[in-house]
């Protein structure tokens, strides 16, 4: 197939988990043989931009995403024409760049981007994060998960500190949220969706109970398993003791949280090593590193991943709902035990254990430093990486190769290359 990868995450320095996945998808197509360019920002320079992220193909430098502000904070409400703004100027790109293409698939933040996409262009999106339904993509607020479902009361989330709500900027709020929750139901109705966890699904059929997600389906986040294999291989015996934090240090992701939680309850050979940067860090950082606790701020994908490998074990304390964390799925298919806790689509990723008890769960952040220290109790797990693992790129590629060819004429051609695959 000739499959166009779309996102306004692509290019970037520092590329997210959203982007990472992009590009692992991007470059496992183009090994299993098919044909695969990536449309992205071209406000973010326009020359070498694959070998910037990592991507083995072609990319296409397609529109830009500058100023997405809008002074909303300044006004202290979501503007009802800003993403819809937006969700236009990426259509009209796809629009431009898709002729040639058998498929579009869109990753991205503003899932109305369908309602604008030409008619007979085969397009799919997947949805990374709550951004479905809430404007915020994370539906946390206040340090807390936030279960409010009430349009006008998302103005909490934009009005700042020092503004008080008032009738005015809930109503318009209101109308911002009402809109764009009214808009992303119909392009789900419209084009073939992807939730990468039966936790999103969920959650958007509970802001809309009555959207049609008949053209949806889940398909769980996966690694570049081939890669971690290499690095699982290549890593030293991991240390006892040693625990590994990796992540954006921000709001939700429970770094705070877990360092006040685990001060003085973890045994005297407990090292933490958080890898990461983020507007927490610094804060953080002065008030707990010290011989046992060390801040390293960004480190690229393979520093990364070799932390994780040689680690006793990893920690994801995420307070927020995590959609499908990548980082327990790497921690998992690198052989190391993890701990999390039991929100959001986590619990799904237990399916993809390689022994019994890989992935802990907590309820509580004391239960999770508590879940810490019976681990670190224990001397670090030592086994053979196996050949493969359940949520590699390529056990779950034919799922999404199937729902590209679905209601199209490519379909009939999918299942006669499946079974002539499978008979050889």
């Amino acid at each position: 197939m000739r499959i166009l990868m779309v996102s306004e995450d692509l290019p970037g320095d520092q590329v997210g988990g959203l982007g990472k996945h992009v590009v692992t998808l991007a470059n496992r197509l183009l090994a299993e043989g098919h044909d695969v360019e990536i449309l992205g920002r071209n406000d973010r320079g326009i020359e070498r931009c694959a070998e910037q992220i990592g991507f083995r193909g072609h990319f296409r430098p397609g529109f830009d995403y500058a100023r997405p502000g809008w002074k909303e904070l300044q006004m202290g409400v979501f503007n009802p024409l800003k993403r819809p703004f937006f969700a236009r100027k990426i259509a009209a790109a796809i629009n431009q760049h898709a002729p040639g293409f058998d498929v579009v698939h869109y990753h991205g933040h503003v899932p109305m981007v369908g309602l604008h996409v030409e008619e007979g262009i085969n397009y799919v999106q997947t949805r990374h994060d709550q951004g479905s339904e809430c404007l915020t993509h994370l539906r946390f607020r206040d340090e807390t998960v936030c279960d409010n479902l009430v349009p006008g009361d998302c103005s909490a989330c934009i009005t700042g500190q020092n503004k008080r709500a008032g009738t005015m900027r809930k109503s318009v709020t209101a109308i911002a949220v009402t809109g764009y929750r009214s808009q992303t139901a119909r392009a789900f109705a419209r084009h073939k969706t992807v939730f990468v966890s039966d936790f999103l699904r969920r959650q958007f059929l509970r802001a809309v109970p009555d959207a049609d997600l008949s053209r949806c389906r889940v398909i769980h986040n996966f690694v570049d398993y081939p890669r971690l294999l290499r690095a699982a291989q290549a890593a030293p015996e991991p240390e006892p003791g040693d625990i590994v934090l990796v992540g954006r240090v921000d709001a939700g992701k429970g770094f705070g949280e877990f360092l006040a939680a685990a001060e003085g309850r973890l045994p005297p050979h407990a090292r933490l090593t958080i890898a990461g940067d983020g507007p927490q860090r610094a804060a953080l950082e002065a008030r707990y590193a010290g011989p046992n606790v060390r801040f390293l701020g960004w480190q690229d994908y393979n520093g990364a991943l070799a932390l994780t490998a040689r680690a006793h074990l990893a920690v994801v304390p995420s307070v927020c709902e995590e959609a499908c964390s990548t980082t327990v799925l790497e921690a998992l298919a690198l052989g190391r035990q993890c701990v999390a806790l039991a929100r959001g689509g986590t619990p799904e990723l237990a399916a993809y254990q390689q022994y019994e008890g890989q992935l802990q769960l907590a309820s509580t952040m004391d239960e999770l430093v508590e879940r810490v220290g019976a681990q670190l109790a224990e001397p670090p797990r030592q086994r053979v990486p196996p050949a493969s693992f359940g949520a590699d790129a390529g056990r779950l590629l034919p799922q999404l190769l199937e729902l590209y060819a679905e209601q199209t004429n490519l379909f009939d051609r999918y299942v006669h290359l499946e079974q002539r695959r499978h008979a050889g």
